[in-house]
């Protein structure tokens, strides 16, 4: 895995290769960050976005808390949750607000270091707050250990009670909603009322406080118990291929208290890492699902190896090939007779990923008269994009922030999907770099040539590089925590982060996998493939919706089969581009692109047909797009193939991704009833470098 320092001339640290931009759309990072932050590039799409961007002053979701800063304070909320059919979201209120009653004339916080599972939040001059990911606890302390603060704790509800123990080291703050938050103190703290829902500390104190909202009583003596050793930073390893490590650096005494998500619980290995426990008495609601408590300074998350495949899992039917090669001879034909004329990035991509598709089809049918007509075109359409050549668009370089822009992107900030704000680039970037990966495969010299570049837009998104690369974040899109991508880039959000197509960030990590198997080189591909298989796992366990996994509340599974549009703080119905009711369009912006990836995507049948029956009632409205039918059909044919495929062939067209090359390919190598089932989840496993699973 690309964890090490390179040389310029190995793909961790690509030579530079794209213009320079100075984007008037983006906005200035010096107004959060610390100084010492600017010169590296900066996160785009992180977790904590919200409190950089324009006042910083909307919340960010820090399971299990939402947390706001503002005024020079610390706003604490164990949220509550509304839901409806239509959406679920998470309701902020300020439950305990800590600010410091020294001098406050810096109203700003700022950033002071951030990592993969962790940001420090500080208001000068007094209070830093290490704000970690999955922390029942919010730890404060001084930003001078050498100055003592004087502390305000206050609520927006009426503080009904305060009770301390002997010591003055633990306060429980009884508030008249019903909840209680414990305090913990490193140090004796004396607390007066200064009104019914404020308390300052007198005098003033120096040390580390800990603030805990108590989820039920039975919660309170593990709490008291894991009160002393905090969490100050986490980072994410990649030690060996579909293996991720969670590591965190403590402070105090006694062992680390952390809090698991459902997918986090799935993927843990009880038998490596620091993890002595799993306390299923501590446990928090989310909108994640519950969150339960991990005991250990180190955990490793494993999931199961997935096949990563140029062709069909199972492989075609033969006696598909004859309708496919039509199709294929059709579709090819085409090409020099529509050329791509969009300047968008993104339907440039989906039109030379859709073009890709045709050769990997050719070479599995074995159709090869074919396959120099795709090359001839991709080589024509991808160039100009390679060169900077193309006159509708370009790639250029964001020195602001770090990281590749488009020029329309650069010009507004709505441009191309929003590229040009770091939105989406998993998703645009995914679609050329498949394209790339099959081009090269097909022609190595081409490949060759171009693979600065190439690799230049691969690590726009997939950097590792623990020391800070000198162009390019870590990760841009992908959240290591989560364990899945973010398209929100550098837009202020009240929900956080966002992400609509789960499908097209899985195809970006196995566009990247593909670029690595065709370059020779297993490390891009143990990295796209470990980043494909969890993205796979989180779309299973978030996006695709179950009744029986009682993720989400009942009202809402029941009229939900697939979200819409998953925020870091509230699960939507609906879609940016249509209404809840077009379930067709829901489908097909999980499905597409249409690829052999997606069969493990979508491996668990049961849930198909559940998909299947509830999309069905959708595609009989007058004006459903033939594109979004053909990918139900695509769903359909995984239970039914001979009826998926009479459908299939009366659509009258197809997404501008999607052929009919491609809607036959898949439909003729589904396994069907009586035939002997091909492997079981996630495929056959992979062997790459020094590595097989």
């Amino acid at each position: 895995m690309p964890t090490k320092k390179r040389s310029s001339s190995s793909h961790g640290t690509p030579p530079f290769l794209f213009p320079e931009t100075h984007s008037s759309v983006l906005p200035d990072p010096s107004n959060f960050f610390s100084a010492h932050l600017l010169s590296s590039p900066l996160p785009t799409n992180s977790f904590f976005q919200n409190f950089v961007l324009k006042n910083g002053d909307l919340p960010e979701y820090v399971h299990p808390y939402l947390i706001k800063s503002s005024s020079s304070s610390l706003n604490i909320s164990y949220p509550s949750r509304f839901c409806s059919p239509n959406y679920i979201s998470q309701i902020f209120t300020p439950d305990l607000t800590i600010s410091s009653l020294n001098d406050t004339r810096i109203s700003r916080h700022e950033i002071s270091s951030f990592d993969d599972l962790s940001v420090t939040l500080d208001l000068p001059p007094a209070l830093r707050f290490f704000l970690v990911r999955g922390s029942p606890f919010i730890t404060c302390s001084a930003i001078d250990p050498q100055i003592s603060t004087s502390l305000s704790v206050s609520s927006c509800h009426a503080i009904k009670s305060v009770d301390s123990d002997h010591t003055c080291t633990k306060y429980s703050f009884h508030l008249d909603n019903g909840q209680t938050y414990l305090c913990y103190c490193t140090s004796p703290l004396q607390l007066t009322r200064s009104s019914p829902t404020e308390f300052h500390s007198v005098p003033a104190f120096n040390g580390v406080l800990r603030f805990a909202c108590l989820p039920s009583p039975s919660c309170e003596a593990l709490l008291d118990l894991f009160r002393s050793c905090y969490p100050v930073s986490g980072r994410a390893a990649f030690a060996s291929p579909f293996c991720l490590e969670y590591i965190w650096e403590t402070r105090g005494r006694g062992e680390l208290l952390l809090l698991a998500h459902p997918l986090h619980l799935r993927l843990l290995s009880r038998v490596e890492g620091a993890v002595s426990a799993v306390l299923s008495d501590v446990k928090y609601k989310s909108i994640d699902g519950d969150l339960v408590g991990v005991v250990g300074d180190s955990w490793v998350l494993r999931t199961k190896p997935i096949r990563m495949t140029w062709y069909s899992f199972h492989g075609v039917s033969t006696d598909g090939y004859e309708e496919i090669a039509a199709a294929l001879r059709k579709d090819v034909t085409c090409l020099d007779s529509t050329p791509i004329l969009t300047p968008s990035s993104y339907f440039y991509g989906k039109a030379i990923g859709r073009a890709a598709r045709l050769a990997l089809i050719a070479e599995e049918i074995s159709l090869a008269e074919v396959i120099p007509a795709v090359v001839r075109f991709l080589k024509g359409s991808v160039e100009p994009w390679l060169e900077g050549t193309f006159a509708g668009n370009a790639f250029l370089y964001d020195p602001k922030w770090g990281g590749i822009v488009t020029k329309l992107g650069a010009e507004g900030p709505n441009a191309d999907f929003g590229f040009g704000v770091h939105n989406d680039h998993h998703y645009h970037l995914g679609y050329f770099l498949y394209a790339i990966a099959v081009l090269t495969k097909l022609d190595p010299a081409w490949g060759r040539r171009y693979k600065p570049q190439a690799y230049a837009l691969a690590t726009d998104f997939m950097s590792l590089a623990e020391d800070p690369h000198p162009r390019y974040t870590r990760l841009r899109c992908f959240d290591l925590w989560k364990l899945h991508s973010w398209a929100g880039g550098l837009t202020e959000f009240a929900d956080g982060r966002n992400q609509e197509s789960s499908s097209e960030s899985v195809n970006a990590y196995y566009a990247a996998a593909l670029m690595g198997l065709s370059y020779g080189d297993p490390e891009l591909t143990a990295v796209g493939s470990t980043l494909a298989a969890l993205e796979i796992q989180a779309a299973r366990t978030w996006w695709h919706v179950r009744e029986e996994d009682g993720t989400y509340d009942a009202e809402f599974s029941r009229e939900n089969r697939v979200l819409g549009i998953l925020w870091a703080n509230k699960r939507d119905s609906g879609l940016w581009f249509a209404p809840a009711e077009w379930r067709e369009c829901r489908v097909g912006i999980h499905v597409l692109p249409l690829l052999p990836i997606t069969e493990a995507l979508f491996q668990d049948i049961g849930f198909v047909k559940a998909l299947v029956g509830w999309v069905a009632s959708a595609l009989k409205r007058e004006g459903v797009g033939e594109g979004w039918k053909g990918f139900a059909y695509a769903m359909e044919g995984m239970l039914d193939k001979k009826a998926a495929l009479e459908e299939t062939r009366r659509l009258a067209g197809f997404d501008d991704g999607n052929s009919l090359s491609n809607m036959l390919w898949w439909h003729h190598s589904r396994v069907v009833e009586g035939e002997e089932e091909g492997p079981g989840e996630w495929g056959m496993g992979i062997c790459f470098g020094d590595y097989c699973k």
